[in-house]
């Protein structure tokens, strides 16, 4: 029987490996705009604060331990060596597909200034280049303000990229009082999901800020996983009395939900909001205490000393309890402005939207 605290380490380590590892090629010649983009669209400005590390002579890497985003800066397309670059960032793409999934290049954003309204020699070979390795480009317009055909021209020039994206990452205010908004950020995002490998469309999730819709999306394949889990788990039959194998699956859930979010929520501050939420102790006690919480929001159920849960129930359990906890991250994040809420007020807000949920859950006899 494991201890609750044991259990949700064990569940966050397994979560933030589950989560995955997304690695993001930027590429475009100096002051285009690489750098704001994605400070726009990343919640970690890994370009400034991260730690980078040169890999080539020309492409240098950013990461952070915890943050499932790598990006690589390729610089130097501008210049006459550019050859030069494109060689040595082939045979970095080619060394890193001999190794793990994870530590491929998943995409490539070529960014090129609506401003300039020019292709670069450099750019179309790139292209061509990260085509010909197995890479997926989309080609990124910033500082768009009107478009006048020049994403038709970059759609004719580079025809080895997926796509072509207008974006403006920051609000600006013409001379003439005219404010333009960001847009575009979205849909490039979206583009890019629909390119990599599902087991990195996580790490895309969390990493991103532009759209809370996105995670909760994710999310919901996660609570999908774990409803399905504690269904087989619930067929074994398994008593009330042994109900600390199906709590595994349980907290693994809400462990996923956070990693996806993006949320570096720590052992302790999710045990204290599991504890709250649901009524139990926290460290100490077995982990079939979790279930027994779960059970009190289900009528007719949680009284039910010495039954069996069928998997249909332990299924819906899990998927009112999984949903129940993205909605309070959602109410809570919005309220904090995406700040990380205090644990007490999220553990009342999962506690109302699950008991809320609890009581639409019919269990079955046996």
């Amino acid at each position: 029987m494991a201890d609750l605290g044991t259990l949700i380490s064990d569940s966050v380590k397994q979560a933030n490996e589950l989560r995955g590892q997304f690695n993001l090629l930027m590429a475009g010649i100096t002051g285009v705009g690489k750098s704001t983009l994605v400070n726009a669209v990343f919640s970690q400005d890994l370009a400034r604060t991260g730690q980078g590390k040169p890999v080539t002579m020309g492409t240098r890497e950013y990461s952070r331990p915890g943050f499932p985003l790598t990006l690589f800066d390729t610089r130097g397309l501008e210049t006459a060596r550019y050859e030069e670059t494109l060689q040595e960032l082939q045979q970095l793409i080619v060394k890193r597909r001999g190794l793990d999934e994870k530590q491929h290049i998943h995409a490539c954003w070529l960014c090129i200034s609506e401003d300039s309204r020019r292709v670069q020699e450099a750019e179309i070979e790139l292209a061509k280049l990260l085509h010909a390795t197995g890479v997926p480009v989309l080609v990124v317009i910033t500082k768009a303000r009107a478009d006048q055909g020049f994403a038709d021209v970059v759609r004719e020039l580079i025809p080895h990229a997926w796509g072509v994206h207008r974006v403006r990452a920051l609000r600006e205010v013409l001379d003439d009082g005219h404010t333009l908004e960001p847009f575009g950020l979205l849909k490039l995002l979206e583009a890019t999901m629909e390119l990599i490998p599902e087991a990195s469309r996580n790490a895309l999730a969390a990493a991103q800020k532009v759209s809370l819709d996105m995670k909760v999306r994710r999310a919901r394949a996660v609570v999908a996983g774990a409803a399905a889990s504690a269904a087989a788990t619930a067929a074994i039959p398994l008593p009330l009395s042994n109900l600390w194998t199906l709590a595994p699956v349980q907290l693994g859930m809400l462990a996923g939900i956070n990693a996806t979010f993006g949320l570096s929520f720590s052992q302790t501050y999710l045990q204290a909001v599991v504890s709250s939420a649901l009524g139990i102790a926290g460290t100490g006690y077995a982990t079939r205490a979790v279930a027994a919480g779960l059970l009190k929001f289900v009528p007719g159920l949680g009284s039910a000393a010495g039954g069996v849960i069928a998997g249909t129930t332990a299924s819906a359990l899990t998927l009112a309890m999984g949903n129940a906890y993205i909605q309070a991250l959602r109410v809570s994040l919005e309220k904090t402005a995406g700040d990380k809420p205090e644990a007490d007020a999220l553990a009342a807000e999962f506690r109302e939207q699950f008991r809320a949920r609890g009581q639409q859950i019919e269990p079955e006899q046996d």
